[in-house]
């Protein structure tokens, strides 16, 4: 019986004990590194505006559109999304829909009718169609955006040539210099549009 107690009192005290260096102590170590290291991805990679207002995540994509859901065209357009009820975070999944599947079929054909809609007829890169794994992409492809210029250099009043170069400035490249395809944040993107030619607010 004693040492049945006695040996209750060790495991009891070693739980203790790795509760609080694993479960406490090293979640704040990590935390303290995390914001001395790298605040910003910390925090989540926010974007403020000169008033200090968040205004969205680098690492999480968001719609450019109106009230009614209708694209903005003084924006560039992010990919679409699935999550929720779009760029949802606690909500993210894609459709989960197989490539034969009637509805992600007429989803994509609606998307491509309303793109060609918005910036002309053409080559529609597929992320212009096609929402993402995570439903919370932030970017899209260099060609995507391309395909957007005119219709921004149009609503905001400056040369195609303008928008074409942020475009280039805001390509990023290959992860690693070898995984994935270049791209572009629609966020920072935008922002860099807003300082170059304001939307009147």
């Amino acid at each position: 019986m004693r040492t049945t107690l006695r040996t209750s009192g060790v495991a009891v005290r070693a739980m203790l004990l790795f509760t609080l260096v694993l479960g406490v102590g090293y979640m704040l170590v990590i935390t303290l590194i995390g914001q001395v290291a790298l605040p910003a991805q910390a925090n989540g990679s926010l974007e403020r505006d000169a008033d200090g207002t968040v205004i969205g995540s680098q690492l999480i994509g968001q719609s450019w559109t109106d009230a009614d859901g209708a694209a903005l065209p003084a924006w560039f357009q992010s990919r679409p999304s699935a999550a929720g009820d779009g760029y949802d975070a606690a909500a993210s999944s894609g459709s989960n829909l197989g490539p034969e599947n009637a509805d992600l079929i007429a989803a994509i054909e609606e998307r491509k009718a309303a793109v060609t809609d918005l910036d002309g007829a053409g080559s529609i890169p597929a992320d212009a169609v096609t929402a993402s794994g995570s439903g919370l992409d932030p970017d899209i492809s260099v060609a995507y955006a391309r395909l957007q210029v005119d219709r921004v250099a149009a609503a905001r009043g400056i040369p195609a040539s303008d928008v074409d170069a942020l475009v280039d400035a805001q390509v990023l490249p290959r992860d690693l210099g070898f995984l994935g395809e270049p791209r572009v944040n629609v966020l920072a993107l935008n922002l860099a549009l807003d300082a170059r030619a304001p939307l009147a607010r």
